[in-house]
């Protein structure tokens, strides 16, 4: 059994907090609710070489979790030598988004809602905090997750000007989930990136490794826990919660 005592008890001492009270979950996107990660690595890798820059499919897993304007800012730094305006890189993004288009739409990850009907029943909120900004995601997280997640409780690249890995996206989605505490949140994540955004926002973080990294990856950039799919984390969710003070 997954020893969450012991990260807890590890979280809480590192912090310096005196309790464990969580009140919302806050859950990062692709990768977590929505199995998208390869889909994302095609269309990042078609779209940038329609510009002449390259980026390998594996490469998506490096940046997931950034702002997509930051990343496409980045590439063009690193392979042309220049800082591009945002509304070039804007414009850059939406060929990614038309290649992300031509794909089979990705599914919900197997054993979310699930969790998500546990989390509901222990009162807690639910609450996405992404770095997308692709429209047709972002209204899937309202359809397919009825009754779980609500417009103004999701967190979007549209909600602040830093992503990931600095701790605005999760710091917004304390003040969305009712201006918490950092000890009264969980972070859901399978990204470095994102892994290290909660642990900057000082929240309790939970690494699912739906993707090729190996665990190590992200205990070092802050999980307080690692789990290796969704449906173990709807398994386990009880030996969580339960630690609850």
């Amino acid at each position: 059994m997954t020893d969450f005592k012991t990260a807890v008890n590890n979280y809480l001492t590192s912090n310096g907090f005196g309790t464990f009270s969580p009140k919302a979950v806050l859950f990062d996107m692709d990768g977590v609710l929505i199995d998208s990660m390869s889909n994302h690595s095609v269309a990042w890798s078609k779209s940038m070489a329609r510009y002449g820059i390259n980026m390998q499919p594996a490469e998506a897993y490096k940046y997931e979790g950034m702002r997509s304007v930051e990343i496409v800012t980045l590439k063009a730094k690193e392979q042309w030598g220049r800082d591009i305006p945002e509304e070039e890189a804007r414009s850059m993004y939406d060929t990614k988004i038309e290649e992300f288009a031509k794909l089979p739409t990705p599914p919900i990850m197997p054993g979310v809602l699930d969790l998500m009907r546990q989390i509901q029943d222990q009162g807690l909120l639910i609450t996405v905090v992404t770095g997308s900004a692709q429209k047709g995601l972002l209204h899937r997280l309202e359809t397919d997750f009825e009754g779980f997640v609500k417009k103004e409780r999701i967190v979007s690249a549209y909600d602040v000007t830093k992503g990931k890995p600095q701790p605005d996206p999760y710091l917004a989605g304390l003040r969305k989930s009712g201006n918490l505490n950092p000890w009264e949140a969980i972070v859901v994540e399978n990204a470095p990136l994102g892994v290290k955004a909660g642990h900057a926002a000082r929240i309790f973080t939970v690494a699912v490794n739906t993707g090729p990294l190996d665990d190590s990856i992200l205990y070092d950039n802050g999980a307080d826990i690692v789990l290796p799919s969704m449906p173990e984390f709807s398994k386990q969710w009880k030996n969580l919660i339960c630690l609850k003070s």
